[in-house]
C-alpha cells in the first residue's frame, strides 16, 4: 500500500515525549497499511539539552523552545502533547484551532472542565484525536473485553481494579510539578486513577455512582534543582508541601448493575507497576496483571463451583498481537502499547473507519481511545473528589461542575 509522508511534532520531551517519538518511528514497521508515514518535523521543549537530544537521537528536523511555533509550521499535520498537565488545556485547544490532529497524554488537563474544553475545540475544528490510555491496548485486555462482550463470563457481577506503584514512595522523592495541585491536579487521580477509570469503562461500561477516600501519606518533599522526573530523588533540597493525593480507594456502581472497586497508590512500597484487574461474572472470570502482560487467567464453562482457571498466552488472534509477533507466548512491552496507540491515531486520520470519539468494530480495532474517553474519565475523577469531601456516594454526571474539578481544594 502506498504511504504518504505525514509531518508530526512533539510538545514536551520528557519520558512520554520519548515514548511518542519511538512510537512514530516504529508504527509503520508493525502497521504498514496505514497510508501515512510519520515524519518527525519539530519538537517543542524549553530545555535546550532535551531539544538537542531529540534532534540528534530521534532525527527531528528541528526543535524550538516555544510550542506556539509548532502551530504556524505548515509541515506539521499532527501534534503529540506530552507536556505537564497544567499546560494541556491551553496547548490542546490551540492545536485543534490550528487544524492539527491531536495525540495527548492523560488526564487532559487538571479537571473535567479542561477536558471538555479540549473536546469542544476538537469537535469545532473537526480534527482527530488519540489519548494515552495505553493499558487498554494490551492484547490480553482486548481478549478480556471480547469474552465479556460475547457473554462467556455470563453477566458481570463484580470486579476489582488496582494501580499500585512505588515511584513516589521515597520520602526524598523530588517535589516535581506532579505534587503541586496547580500544575499536577489531584495527584494519583490524574496519574494512575484516570487509567483505572478508563479500564473500567472500556471493559464494563459507564460508571453510575461512586464513593471514594483519598489520602496524602508523605506531606513534604524536597524541591529539586532544575528539571526532575517523578522518579527523581532530591536529598538536599528545601522541603515543600505535597498538595495532592498519594492514594485512592473507591467503590463503584456501574450502570449495567455490576459492582467494582478501584485502588491506586503512588507510594506503595514493594509495588512496581502492579496494575491489573479481576472480573467475575455469573458463569466465569478473567484476571490480568500488567507485569505479565501477555497472560490472561480465564475461567469459563458451565460448572460454576469448582470450575478451574487456566492461563491463556495471547497470540495473533488477540487484539493487535499479530502486528508484533507470529506466535503465542512471545512477550510484548510497554512501548508496543504506545505503537498500537499511534496506529489508532493515524488510522483515524487516514479515515480507515475510526471516527472521532469512537472505537473500532472488532477486537483488534477496539482499543483506540479519544478525547471523549478522556472527558468521561475526568468526570469520574471529579465525582471522586466530590465524594472525598462529602463522604457520600456521588453520581458521575454528564457535564463538568465548573470550579469543582480535580484541581479543587485538598
Amino acid at each position: 500500500m502506498s504511504s504518504r509522508p505525514f509531518g508530526v511534532a512533539v510538545l514536551g520531551f520528557g519520558w512520554m515525549g520519548h515514548a511518542h517519538s519511538r512510537a512514530y518511528a516504529r508504527v509503520r514497521q508493525h502497521f504498514p497499511d496505514l497510508g501515512l508515514t510519520p515524519r518527525l518535523v519539530l519538537v517543542a521543549e524549553p530545555d535546550s539539552g532535551r531539544g538537542e537530544d531529540a534532534r540528534e537521537r530521534y532525527g527531528f528536523a528541528d526543535w524550538t523552545p516555544d510550542w506556539r511555533q509548532v502551530l504556524a509550521d505548515d509541515r506539521v499535520e499532527a501534534v503529540s502533547v506530552t507536556a505537564p498537565n497544567f499546560l494541556h488545556r491551553e496547548i490542546a485547544v490551540a492545536v485543534a484551532a490550528a487544524g492539527k490532529h491531536l495525540w495527548i497524554e492523560k488526564p487532559v488537563g487538571l479537571s473535567a472542565e479542561d477536558a471538555q474544553a479540549v473536546a469542544e475545540a476538537v469537535r469545532r475544528n473537526r480534527v482527530q484525536t488519540s489519548v494515552g490510555f495505553n493499558y487498554r491496548n494490551a492484547p490480553a485486555v482486548a481478549h478480556a473485553r471480547e469474552l465479556i462482550a460475547t457473554g462467556q463470563l455470563g453477566k458481570v457481577t463484580d470486579a476489582a481494579f488496582r494501580l499500585l506503584s512505588d515511584y513516589a514512595a521515597h520520602p526524598l522523592g523530588a517535589l516535581s510539578w506532579r505534587f503541586e495541585r496547580a500544575q499536577g491536579g489531584a495527584g494519583v487521580l490524574g496519574d494512575l486513577v484516570s487509567h483505572g477509570v478508563d479500564l473500567v469503562r472500556h471493559l464494563l461500561g459507564d460508571i453510575d455512582t461512586l464513593v471514594a477516600d483519598t489520602a496524602t501519606f508523605i506531606a513534604e518533599r524536597p524541591r529539586p534543582d532544575g528539571l526532575a522526573s517523578h522518579f527523581a530523588v532530591a536529598e538536599s533540597g528545601v522541603l515543600g508541601p505535597v498538595e495532592n493525593e498519594d492514594y485512592l480507594s473507591c467503590l463503584l456502581r456501574l450502570r449495567g448493575g455490576a459492582r467494582a472497586s478501584l485502588r491506586a497508590s503512588r507510594v506503595a512500597v514493594g509495588e512496581q507497576n502492579n496494575y491489573g484487574f479481576e472480573i467475575h461474572g455469573t458463569r466465569g472470570s478473567v484476571s490480568w496483571d500488567f507485569r505479565r502482560m501477555g497472560e490472561l487467567a480465564v475461567c469459563v464453562g458451565g460448572n460454576y463451583a469448582n470450575q478451574p482457571s487456566s492461563t491463556l498466552y495471547v497470540g495473533p488472534a488477540h487484539g493487535d498481537f499479530g502486528a508484533f509477533q507470529p506466535g503465542a507466548g512471545v512477550a510484548m512491552g510497554y512501548d508496543d502499547l504506545k505503537v498500537i496507540e499511534a496506529a489508532g491515531f493515524l488510522r483515524a486520520i487516514a479515515g480507515s473507519g475510526v471516527a472521532p470519539g469512537g472505537g473500532g468494530t472488532s477486537e483488534s480495532r477496539s482499543s483506540h481511545a479519544t478525547i471523549e474517553d478522556a472527558v468521561q474519565s475526568a468526570l469520574a475523577l471529579e465525582a471522586m473528589v466530590r465524594s472525598q469531601h462529602t463522604g457520600q456516594w456521588e453520581a458521575v454526571t454528564d457535564t463538568p461542575s465548573i470550579g469543582r474539578g480535580t484541581a479543587g481544594p485538598a
